[in-house]
């Protein structure tokens, strides 16, 4: 049974959607216990019942429209008291519910087993058969291991929108009430909703021949100025709840509003005869079309800003007063495209949650609604924001879904979901200013990857013990042009002087792939496979070393700078990369600036790089995995494609083996190694990553807490019996499934759960 339990799982595995996924399953369920029938009910938790999905047996013409309700029928029996049922006639027993459109007349036998997943039933896998018979042990048994390892595979469906996606197709549109975007802001917020429009369009501004201009150029003065005053405001409401970090966002606004250059922009356009509203009009568009005109994410996020202050200012010229909406109790704030003022105007009593048809995880909005913990989706494309005012909402800042008109029962689970979270987090708290040590006297280092100003109160708050991966290449993608070596040492010094003593990892600059300049096109049929990383920087070594000085003089008498290289193929570029980082040494220092050569890493993010492990820590003073682009180039999955991204799992038997291979290298060595990414900060990994050896891991700020305590909670002993377990297993699926399983017997499962 074991071998053909592993078969199935593979099949599954290699299934283009989730669909496929299922239908493989109930026909080999089929075969393997040599029925008749094998059915998959899953739950679709919006309308409270039980959604027939796949089968072989019954009517397939019924799938997707039998619906059984929760409280009814013998699956919903199995889904209400978690365990088996195993019966020899199913038409004789009391639940026993007729459903016409199955076709299941002639079957008596019936085996049934709950789908589960973290003490949440996920739906219910039955068998049937025609002559009246209980199914014995061996065939009990295996059902339920395989419904256990389907549990698993819904459970992902449900968190990439797969489940969802399914769900809705098999109900009219008309009843689908869950939307999905960019989860941008963890946490759950129920509430209602209330919509804030733009006040005045400013694309319908005509343009107007002025009767006084210098009474125009006036009344441009005066409504920047009250815009200044509106924000500074604004910024003060925030004051008390805010770090001083989260509240410069509004300063970015207000250096905008300050800003010589846009007054006499706007200024010229009036004094070539256009009147004030018309010249703010042409100025703006100009801006935001060239922001919206560029590849790079971030920098398109700033289009948001410009015209949201645009809209701001032509409320004062058309003197105006902006009405603001009336704040519901519990307030889940709605709109196109949100912006940082927006969030600030609702009383913080009265915000419980976000929802923006446009914008990104990178945006300032989103910035600011995790530092204000406001559970928060963006980029909801298909949202009909019209109709959401004053409706009853769910916003759901995990996982990026929303769920419009709820019913009570969903409801009162979300509630539950939250209060749980409410005590977790009380409980993490407690170790913010611990070690991350193991009951048997194992420590490890977590440290946390940055990229924005925005995210170091968070990291500081959250008790990292340092920065593992600090992104430079931010500060380039916001501007227009490549910043000088002093703007440079102005940001670096900052964050290290707000982690000083802590150690903090900067890595040169990594553009190309997916993150080209505004103002250094690259375009390359295969971006990821082409110039990119240390490739740029090698063959510019002039951005090289002016960044590497640029670290360097801002590490003076701090001296906690750890350098790091990133996109590392090969031991040539390494070497020329050190000669590089040790020639500006020697200017800096010619330079008469006190400093030590700061230690020098590499990151591990290709093949090649792994299987050159050891030789390229001979030349480094320590490794840092990159697991996600490790995991994407080693499974050659790009997990931003929805048709393969199921197959994206960091746990996948090859990547384990290939974490592996380079603790042992760099250790051979003598030398640190750390891994940094998503698989640092994923329950399910964790013990593993400690297990294997790994002298630090890196994380998002709010995935510290939750890594310590699960750390804390186990042993180095345990860890490394579940290393050898899962080494022995072929499947990303069933390793995921009992990494789980044993945070779930560790009494650790809500860390999972209260995500769910």
């Amino acid at each position: 049974m074991l071998t053909t339990l592993r078969q199935i799982i593979q099949e599954v595995s290699s299934a283009q959607d989730f669909k496929e996924a299922l239908s493989i399953i109930v026909r080999r369920i089929v075969k393997a216990l040599n029925t008749q029938a094998c059915s998959i009910f899953l739950l679709d938790r919006r309308h409270g019942e039980y959604v027939l999905m796949a089968t072989q047996g019954l009517n397939t013409k019924a799938v997707g429209k039998i619906r059984i309700p929760l409280s009814q029928g013998l699956i919903g029996l199995i889904g209400e008291r978690e365990e088996p049922l195993n019966i020899d006639d199913a038409s004789k027993h009391p639940h026993f519910l007729r459903v016409a459109e199955a076709k299941e007349e002639a079957y008596k036998a019936f085996l049934g087993a709950p789908i589960i997943y973290h003490r949440q039933v996920l739906g219910v896998l039955i068998v049937q058969q025609e002559e009246p018979r209980r199914y014995d042990e061996s065939e009990e048994a295996f059902l339920v291991t395989l419904a256990t390892q389907l549990a698993a595979i819904i459970a992902h469906a449900e968190a990439t929108g797969a489940l969802t996606e399914l769900l809705e197709s098999s109900k009219n549109k008309a009843y689908a009430l869950v939307l999905s975007g960019i989860p941008s802001s963890p946490g759950i917020g129920i509430g209602t909703g209330v919509v804030v429009y733009t006040p005045f369009n400013l694309d319908t501004i005509p343009d107007h021949e002025p009767d006084d201009i210098e009474a125009e150029v006036e009344l441009l003065e005066y409504a920047l100025t009250a815009v200044r005053e509106d924000l500074r405001i604004l910024s003060e409401r925030l004051y008390s709840t805010l770090p001083s970090e989260e509240r410069a966002l509004f300063d970015v606004y207000q250096q905008i509003l300050s800003s010589p250059e846009l007054l006499d922009e706007i200024t010229q356009a009036i004094r070539r005869n256009n009147w004030a509203p018309g010249a703010l009009r042409e100025i703006i568009q100009t801006h935001i079309r060239r922001l919206e005109s560029l590849e790079n994410e971030y920098m398109r996020e700033r289009a948001t800003d410009i015209k949201d202050l645009g809209h701001r200012i032509l409320t004062y010229l058309q003197k105006n007063e902006r009405a603001l909406p009336q704040y519901a109790e519990k307030t889940i704030l709605i709109g196109e495209e949100l912006t940082p003022a927006n969030l600030a105007e609702v009383p913080t009593e009265c915000l419980v949650g976000a929802i923006s048809a446009n914008g990104s995880s990178n945006s300032h909005v989103a910035i600011l609604a995790r530092a204000m913990k406001v559970p928060t989706v963006m980029g909801v494309s298909d949202i009909p924001i019209h109709e959401l005012q004053d409706k009853e909402i769910i916003v759901d800042g995990y996982f990026g879904q929303i769920y419009l008109a709820p019913s009570p029962a969903l409801q009162t689970e979300f509630q539950r979901l939250i209060q749980e979270q409410k005590k977790i987090d009380a409980t993490l708290e407690t170790t913010r200013d611990k070690p991350a040590v193991t009951k048997d006297g194992y420590r490890i280092t977590l440290m946390v990857n940055t990229g924005l100003d925005g995210d170091i109160s968070l990291s500081l708050a959250a008790g990292a013990e340092g920065v593992g991966l600090y992104r430079t290449e931010i500060p380039f993608l916001m501007r227009d042009s490549f910043p000088t070596s002093e703007e440079q040492r102005i940001i670096y010094r900052q964050l290290l002087a707000s982690f000083s003593p802590h150690p903090v990892t900067m890595r040169t600059l990594d553009v190309g792939g997916d993150k080209p300049l505004p103002y250094f096109s690259i375009r390359e049929d295969n971006p990821f496979l082409g110039w990119r990383g240390m490739r740029i920087t090698l063959d510019h070594p002039e951005i090289f070393l002016s960044q590497v000085r640029a670290m360097m003089r801002a590490s003076e008498s701090l001296n906690n700078l750890h350098i790091l290289l990133p996109m590392i193929t090969d031991v040539n570029e390494a070497d020329e990369a050190i000669r590089l980082i040790k020639k500006a040494y020697k200017e800096v220092v010619d330079e008469e600036h006190a400093i030590i050569m700061p230690p020098i890493g590499l990151m591990i993010e290709v093949p090649s790089a792994v299987y050159q492990a050891r030789a390229l820590a001979k030349r480094v003073d320590f490794l840092s995995i990159g697991s996600n682009d490790l995991t994407q180039y080693i499974l050659a999955v790009d997990r931003n494609n929805a048709r393969v991204a199921n197959l994206y799992d960091s746990l996948h038997p090859a990547v384990l083996r290939a974490l592996i291979q380079v603790v042992e290298g760099g250790h051979h060595e003598g030398k640190h190694v750390s891994i940094c990414g998503e698989m640092a900060g994923d329950p399910a990994a964790i013990i593993l990553l400690l297990a294997m050896g790994f002298d630090s891991l890196s994380m998002s700020p709010s995935s510290i807490s939750r890594m310590k305590w699960i750390i804390r909670h186990f042993t180095y002993k345990k860890a490394t019996k579940l290393l050898q377990e899962v080494l022995m297993m072929e499947s990303a699926v069933i390793i995921r499934t009992h990494m789980e399983s044993a945070l779930e017997r560790a009494g650790l499962g809500d860390l999972i759960r209260a995500k769910r």
